[in-house]
């Protein structure tokens, strides 16, 4: 894809955010550097990565100014050390070993490393993320850990094949965020709903998300 269409699409999605609460998030998975900067000299100032290897090859060549750097994807718990000190925010939690490791490694670099809890929202074995029924008995116990600090969740819907198909998913996080809120669980927030991608972003904004997630609706087909 062409330089000027990333730009367009850009421009395209941000417009479709208006002056909603909701924060774009370049994933940018498989993308060059150059894409990547090139995104982020046309106003993105939200990047996303699935992979820890990919990440640490690319980090040190992102113009990081006033970008916060996102790991989306999978983590394992024997690749927590080698990015604590590179992510502003990890999107993916879903265990309590996963959380005491980041906590742990975020305890040794002295700082609190901010995570959101990824809830399996369609019940589908493929995917990360806990059962919706686990959540609130997690949060509980990742409340308790010193250098960890839960700022919401997030979700993979089932692939969308038709318009305002995983609408009914959004709004169900939506109310898990609601109602977690209210429970006042120390060490717990829930200013942040990771929800959306190129397909179904629309939707996903339209039930409160504030950060979607667009990867090909921003730079095209993947490498």
């Amino acid at each position: 894809m062409s330089f000027e269409n990333i730009e367009h699409n850009i421009k395209k999605i941000l417009l479709d955010i208006g002056d909603r609460n909701t924060n774009l998030l370049a994933v940018t998975k498989t993308r060059t550097v150059d894409e990547i900067n090139y995104a982020i000299h046309c106003g993105v100032r939200h990047i996303g990565e699935n992979r820890v290897q990919e990440l640490l090859e690319k980090y040190d060549s992102i113009e990081r100014d006033g970008v916060s750097i996102h790991l989306i994807g999978q983590l394992q718990t024997n690749k927590v050390k080698y990015i604590i000190d590179k992510v502003d925010l990890i999107h993916s939690v879903d265990s309590l070993r996963l959380a005491q490791e980041i906590s742990k490694r975020a305890l040794a670099a002295g700082k609190i490393q901010d995570v959101l809890i990824e809830v399996n929202i369609g019940g589908e074995e493929s995917k990360g993320g806990v059962d919706p029924d686990d959540l609130v008995p997690l949060l509980e116990n990742i409340s308790k850990l010193p250098a960890i600090h839960v700022r919401g969740l997030m979700c993979i819907p089932p692939i969308a094949t038709q318009r305002h198909q995983n609408l009914k998913y959004f709004l169900k996080m939506k109310q898990f965020s609601v109602d977690i809120t209210e429970k006042k669980i120390d060490n717990i927030d829930m200013d942040i709903l990771s929800m959306g991608m190129s397909g179904d972003y629309e939707d996903a904004i339209e039930a409160g998300s504030t950060f979607i997630r667009v990867g090909r609706g921003i730079f095209g087909p993947r490498n």
